[in-house]
């Protein structure tokens, strides 16, 4: 199966163009699906030995999403291997995958985004890493990035002028986001305040590039200064970049556009959300309600 494996990682790397680290997830639902099947002959494996490992996975306790990942990484595989002829027929093919239960993202509310970003301030002229910590967090809100996107910025990926910031997403697709004046004005200070000279946007405290670990720790540092709700992590930012412009009135696609989402039906999650908060103000404002 090594060499199955191996053909699939290429076909992965070269014709999808998939990042490194999608890739090695891949590879590692395979290298256990490949330890489940032991000395079986290839082309031995059908449905029904199939539907054995999906039961044991279940036995393994993990989470319907889980089970569903291994799934989907199965069903990319054996498309391969039956599209380049290696095999006859694809065993998955009758194999569902397990429904997976509806799970709304966590946001902010305007006003809690405000009092976070607002806790990060520079206590002084000298306080670099507290104009960086404020640069981070008005560009997390004002852009909905992701937190690796976030640390992989370059300044040249910035254009102050126009507004916009170049950003390299999932799958290593480049996508233009607008960024709020706000945030602008946070790195402008941010640069000129910081003592080394560097192309990278975001730097750690020895002069290298923030790591994600940095920024995550950055956000706990300033919930429990603002007393913000807890669960909140970076990734919060993006969900409250998307609830609210959604409450503002931004259709669907744009905001899909915007977060870099290869399908509608993951940004339609969001929608949940804002019909709850529509349902809410309905509640209290109507008076037959």
């Amino acid at each position: 199966m090594d060499k199955y494996i191996e053909k699939f990682m290429r076909y992965l790397e070269i014709e999808k163009n998939y990042s490194a680290h999608t890739i090695l997830n891949y590879k590692l639902d395979l290298e256990d699906f490949k330890k489940f099947c032991g000395e079986i002959d290839f082309e031995k494996i059908d449905y029904l030995f199939l539907r054995k490992y999906l039961a044991v996975l279940k036995e393994k306790s993990l989470g319907n999403r889980s089970v569903g990942r291994h799934l989907s990484t199965l069903r990319s595989f054996f498309r391969f291997l039956t599209r380049e002829n290696y095999l006859k027929t694809n065993p998955i093919l009758m194999l569902s995958s397990p429904k997976l239960e509806k799970h709304l993202p966590s946001f902010m509310t305007e006003a809690e985004v405000g009092k976070l970003i607002e806790s990060a301030f520079a206590k002084d002229d000298k306080d670099e890493q507290g104009f960086r910590d404020r640069a981070i967090l008005e560009t997390f809100y004002s852009s909905g990035l992701r937190i690796s996107e976030l640390v992989s910025l370059d300044l040249s990926d910035i254009d102050f002028i126009s507004g916009i910031v170049k950003v390299m997403g999932k799958g290593r697709k480049e996508r233009v986001v607008p960024i709020g004046e706000a945030a602008l004005i946070s790195i402008r200070r941010y640069i000129d305040k910081r003592k080394k000279k560097s192309e990278i946007a975001f730097l750690n405290k020895n002069g290298t590039r923030i790591s994600t670990r940095g920024v995550r720790n950055i956000v706990e540092k300033y919930l429990k200064f603002s007393g913000a709700h807890q669960g909140v992590s970076p990734h919060t930012f993006r969900h409250s970049f998307a609830t609210h412009l959604l409450n503002r009135g931004a259709d669907l696609r744009t905001v899909q556009e915007l977060l870099g989402h290869a399908n509608l039906s993951t940004t339609q999650i969001y929608t949940h959300l804002t019909t709850e908060k529509l349902k809410s103000v309905y509640d209290k404002a109507h008076p037959h309600a």
